[in-house]
């Protein structure tokens, strides 16, 4: 147990036996009133997502959630299979829990695998991740001070927009939460 004022993002919390992950959480206290805190919890696999509110100092249970970390080591059918860097066992983790990480895992990479009870909750990548780009249209001379975009298919098959003056074989960095551009190294 613990209490709202406790809460962290990326705590998880069984309510209800569902389990519920702190994406964002704010303490108010406003001129009248007792003080409460405003939650955006995302449920433990579906990936809903609730605005919630808690009286301050209310007591909620928490989760007992193992992260480790592990190294993607190969796709087994709908499979993906890490090893814990630690112990070296092998784990399985369905296409369904991994979602779109999917489309930003390269080989050998170093994730977060957070496990209840045995069951594997979500893989947590990296920030950000450098991949290359596989293929992508060439610009055209005279569109670089416009600012577009345009697609390009990176190494792991995902397609992320980017901007026109980026060509086929460089590297770019990729934010892995939503697919966005950050840069070129």
């Amino acid at each position: 147990m613990a209490s709202t004022n406790d809460l962290k993002n990326g705590m998880v919390l069984n309510l209800d036996n569902q389990l519920w992950s702190v994406v964002e959480f704010q303490h108010v206290k406003p001129g009248k009133g007792p003080a409460f805190v405003r939650t955006t919890l995302k449920q433990i696999p579906s990936g809903k997502v609730v605005d919630k509110t808690f009286n301050a100092g209310t007591k909620v249970e928490t989760a007992n959630v193992d992260k480790r970390t592990m190294q993607y080591l190969y796709k087994d059918g709908e499979d993906f299979v890490f090893m814990d860097l630690d112990t070296y066992d092998q784990i399985h983790v369905g296409a369904g829990v991994m979602g779109d990480n999917e489309n930003y895992l390269l080989p050998e990479a170093e994730v977060i695998v957070a496990t209840h009870e045995g069951v594997v909750l979500y893989v947590e990548l990296p920030t950000s991740v450098m991949v290359e780009v596989t293929y992508t249209e060439p610009g055209l001379q005279g569109d670089r001070s416009t600012g577009g975009t345009k697609p390009a298919t990176i190494e792991t098959g995902a397609t992320v927009q980017v901007p026109l003056f980026i060509s086929t074989g460089e590297k770019i960095k990729v934010d892995t939460r939503d697919g966005r551009y950050l840069g070129r190294s």
